[in-house]
């Protein structure tokens, strides 16, 4: 029965990576016009879940070494994908083009960074201290909307559905659920295992900022509407750190 009310507490973290993607895709034609913000608003919301969210946890849970090799790992991974896609003809949420690739690697990213949400759900709920993995859980899923909302951005940019961009948010998270079964099966070897996988998702989202986002934000217009996007991303994140950090 507790597998069970893990499993369904898991996959209703990944859809609400869902609910991020709605408001992107009911801009319509004004999408245009707040696209700068909007890509500010993901580098943002991207950098501080990667320090608050995932460099400081792993620091907590394990040591810096570990964390520093998952960050060097995460860096090699992002750039291996990039290189992999600047020779294929990319095709991802109905879209082709330098578009679908930047929208395929912000998948690809925030796909790796559910595997170690999911064992953080797992640990936890499997954990003897009271309400720590309703605790968690929520956390994870009110975190995971906004990072919906960064999956929807590139997609909306590149032309992807609405279906399309809320399904690929949801997909993001598919790996939570079996993440935190195999946590919840394996508790004190995944708990060794969290600082390094932590480090790795960190290293992939912040080179990603670096090489795909940043740049794309230099090269278009509205560079002040896309600073106040990221003002605005990272000040959400913070807040929503605070209200439910320890």
């Amino acid at each position: 029965m507790d597998i069970l009310v893990l499993l369904a507490a898991a996959t209703g973290t990944a859809f609400a990576t869902g609910l991020g993607a709605i408001p992107v895709s009911r801009l319509g034609d004004r999408a245009e016009s707040l696209r700068p913000a909007l890509w500010g608003l993901t580098i943002g919301l991207m950098t501080v879940a990667s320090i608050v969210g995932l460099l400081v946890p792993g620091l907590r849970e394990g040591s810096p070494p570990s964390v520093s090799a998952g960050v060097g790992g995460g860096v090699l991974f992002l750039l291996a994908s990039r290189q992999f896609m600047a020779h294929r003809h990319v095709v991802f949420g109905g879209a082709t083009g330098e578009g679908a690739q930047r929208s395929a690697l912000v998948f690809l990213v925030l796909l790796v960074h559910s595997l170690p949400e999911g064992f953080a759900v797992g640990t936890a709920y499997a954990s003897e201290t009271e309400s720590l993995g309703l605790y968690v859980i929520l956390a994870i899923a009110l975190q995971n909307v906004p990072e919906g909302t960064s999956v929807a951005i590139p997609m909306e940019a590149a032309g992807s559905s609405r279906r399309s961009q809320f399904w690929a948010a949801v997909g993001t998270s598919a790996p939570q659920p079996a993440g935190a079964l195999l946590a919840y099966l394996l508790v004190s070897e995944i708990t060794g295992l969290l600082p390094f996988s932590f480090g790795f998702a960190a290293g992939a989202m912040l080179s990603l900022v670096v090489v795909e986002l940043v740049p794309q934000v230099l090269r278009a217009p509205g560079r002040l509407r896309a600073v106040e996007g990221t003002a605005v991303g990272g000040l959400l994140m913070l807040a929503l750190a605070a209200l439910l950090g320890p």
